[in-house]
């Protein structure tokens, strides 16, 4: 078994490709020798809507992918082929599905509660949800949207910056860490979405959960828990 991070950036800021482009080596570095740190065996690196392939790291295995955003909210893309690039927006949660299936590669429904709605379509063949390490508490409705679904749980932390790592990861069955066997077996459920306890980063998402409650992106779970489907505060917005 492996214990991988499949949802991680190697850079902290958006915009600015060129700039961009050039912190990215260091960038997948660094996440490599912190998921080294943390224990783990892989780390996918899923760039906001573009992929870049990097040299291969001698601490962890670096697995390809991209973080689509479609028009609907984000799909992470992992495998051995993942598009280079994507416009944002510019693609359905269905479109970015087939792209990933014609690649040889997974489709995963990103942190499903947080500023999206992708979680509401219910004939698109995703092959997993993710439990997102920014705000895990947000699991029990992902566990029921997966039931739902019939699809298997994985685990990212949706690290940008490098001591993000780990904070959630996804342990998979295989006899081979290989972005084929990462698409083997989230297809054929052999993954298990899990979540560190340290003091460490209960108390980064207790900062995470200021943050996006602020925002009004993510619902707060203190609140009377919405049923799967509804968006985060819409409760509010039907009552006016």
């Amino acid at each position: 078994m492996y214990a991988v991070d499949l949802h991680a950036h190697t850079r902290f800021f958006h915009g600015r490709r060129s700039l961009g482009d050039r912190f990215d080596p260091l960038g997948v570095r660094l996440l490599a020798e912190a998921a080294d740190r943390r224990g783990l065996d892989g780390v996918a690196t899923t760039n906001h809507d573009y992929y870049t392939a990097f040299d291969p790291s001698p601490d962890v295995e670096t697995l390809p992918g991209i973080e689509i955003t479609t028009d609907q909210g984000h799909v992470l893309v992992v495998g051995p082929d993942p598009p280079a690039a994507t416009k944002p927006g510019a693609l359905s949660p269905e479109e970015a599905v087939a792209l990933a299936h014609d690649r040889d590669c997974a489709a995963i429904v990103a942190h499903p509660f947080r500023n999206s709605t992708v979680r509401e379509l219910e004939d698109v063949p995703f092959d997993a949800i993710e439990v997102n390490g920014k705000h895990p508490r947000s699991r029990p409705l992902v566990e029921q949207l997966a039931e739902e679904r019939d699809l298997p749980l994985v685990g990212g932390s949706d690290a940008h910056y490098p001591f993000e790592v780990g904070r959630a990861y996804t342990v998979v069955e295989a006899d081979r860490l290989t972005p084929e066997s990462i698409v083997d077996a989230i297809r054929g459920g052999d993954v298990n979405a899990r979540v560190s306890e340290s003091g460490f980063d209960r108390l980064l998402r207790r900062g995470y959960r200021a943050i996006h409650e602020r925002k009004h992106v993510i619902d707060a779970i203190e609140r009377p828990t919405p049923g799967v489907g509804t968006p985060p505060g819409e409760e509010e917005t039907e009552a006016d």
